[in-house]
């Protein structure tokens, strides 16, 4: 049996390294996602969005730190799912695939929806249905292919958006050097609409949607070279660099645009681009936006499919569909393939409602990573004398504290279908174990 195995299912090769990984987070965060909640979180925080940043950047190095060492601990594909089955075993473990599957089931839809939302005003003719099917087809192939086609696609991403960021800081401060006096500070000090500090907490609460993305490399440990030393060092540089020039571009389209009030609060970063560069670095900003949002959409089914795999691999989820490996690919295609037709969804889901739960799940998982540290760490392994108490018990508990206030922000919505989504997952663990009458598949760690 065993040989008919090996026969007709594939591997994952590791053919990553740290640059690939890196780079896999960066895309999958997008840098540009700074201009997404531009002009609502400038208005709430009166001014200090790059305040806010600094605040939600200091709120993340926690948890990815918590990723990074779990990462170290279990460098296998699963992420949170894998982290916390180890943890606090396997009824938990999959509660906690299954929340984290909301996140990243959700976000490929989300980056198909807004490429055809922005593709569609530059081209009304063509419709925004059609240009999210052709999106879905090409980010599909991709992932198919291979994932060294995904990282491949990544750097050329990467590319067209650092050459975005690079001439919009050139044009934006020319535009700075002809505006007359500009006040360095008025970006950190803000303009008075909204005074103390915590309309900074409440704009740092909506920012953590823009990090999104650091826990996603955690899934490629299986893919990637010495996955104990190169995926914990990429999950902090991609979150620290994304972090920096989350900051660096909103401080300074804050010095460009000094002001609050826009036409549109939703798209306010184009009014921003407009005073920097005009019709050219608006027609910029939206093709390089895309990109951004393409390479997040393969990244993201890329991450998924993984997840997926390893609950499939488990035998949690149907084994013959989501445990798949193309011998040829020696990719999870089935699992792919299904995050496919999960997408097509965008052609008519409401975005509103979409982004208002893409969070829930990324918070349940932030949550139980850093309780799957201060376990597997201070708890099983007994790291408890001196400096070892501070990284097994006091940085974790910090990141979990922070994630708890994170959920603060949470809209009515996003906590109900999270809940229910929760429900379904409990349902089908009830299913699988027959009332936990059988034991619960658990993760084979032989590679």
């Amino acid at each position: 049996m065993s040989e008919t195995i090996a026969e007709t299912e594939g591997n994952l090769k590791r053919v990553l390294g740290l640059p690939s990984l890196v780079l896999f987070g960066l895309v999958y965060m997008v840098p540009l996602t700074v201009f997404t909640t531009y002009g609502i979180v400038t208005e709430t925080t009166g001014g200090r969005l790059s305040v806010a940043y600094l605040v939600t950047l200091a709120a993340m190095v926690f948890t990815a730190r918590s990723y990074a060492r779990m990462a170290m601990a279990y460098p296998v594909a699963g992420s949170a799912y894998t982290y916390t089955q180890k943890s606090f075993g396997a009824p938990i473990g999959f509660l906690a695939g299954w929340s984290l599957l909301l996140d990243y089931l959700f976000l490929p839809m989300l980056n198909y929806l807004v490429i055809g939302i922005y593709l569609n005003a530059a081209i009304p003719a063509i419709p925004a249905w059609a240009i999210v099917l052709v999106t879905i087809v090409i980010v599909t192939v991709l992932n198919i292919v291979g994932i060294v086609s995904v990282d491949r696609a990544n750097f050329l991403i990467i590319d067209i958006q650092a050459i975005f960021i690079v001439v919009f800081i050139v044009m934006a401060f020319i535009a700075i050097s002809h505006s007359g006096t500009v006040d360095a500070m008025a970006p950190l000090r803000g303009d008075g609409s909204a005074g103390g500090f915590d309309p900074i907490l409440a704009g740092a609460a909506i920012l953590c949607l823009s990090f999104l993305g650091f826990d996603a490399v955690s899934t490629l440990s299986e893919e990637a070279k010495d996955p104990k030393r190169t995926v914990p060092r990429a999950i902090m540089i991609a979150t620290v660099v994304s972090g920096l020039i989350f900051i660096l571009l909103s401080y300074i389209s804050q010095l460009v645009y000094p002001a609050n009030q826009f036409a549109d609060v939703d798209s306010g970063s184009l009014e921003v681009m407009t005073t920097a560069g005009g019709q050219f670095l608006n027609s910029f900003f939206t093709a390089a936006y895309v990109a951004g949002a393409l390479g997040s959409a393969i990244t993201s089914q890329a991450s998924v499919a993984r997840i997926l795999f390893a609950m499939g691999r488990d035998g949690i989820l149907p084994r013959k569909i989501f445990g798949h490996v193309s011998v040829r690919f020696s990719t999870p295609v089935y699992a792919i393939g299904f995050v496919s037709v999960i997408s097509l969804a965008a052609v008519f889901v409401d975005l509103a409602l979409l982004a208002s739960v893409v969070s829930f799940g990324a918070l349940v998982a932030f949550s139980v990573v850093n309780l799957s540290v201060i376990k597997h760490y201070f708890v099983d392994l007994k790291h408890r004398a001196g400096a070892q108490l501070l990284g097994s018990l006091v940085l974790p508990l910090i990141g979990f504290v922070l994630t708890l206030w994170l959920w603060t922000s949470l809209s009515g919505t996003a906590l109900i279908v999270g809940l229910i989504w929760l429900a379904i997952g409990f349902i089908w663990l009830l299913g699988v174990t027959r009332g936990f009458s059988r034991p619960t598949p658990t993760l084979d760690l032989a590679e």
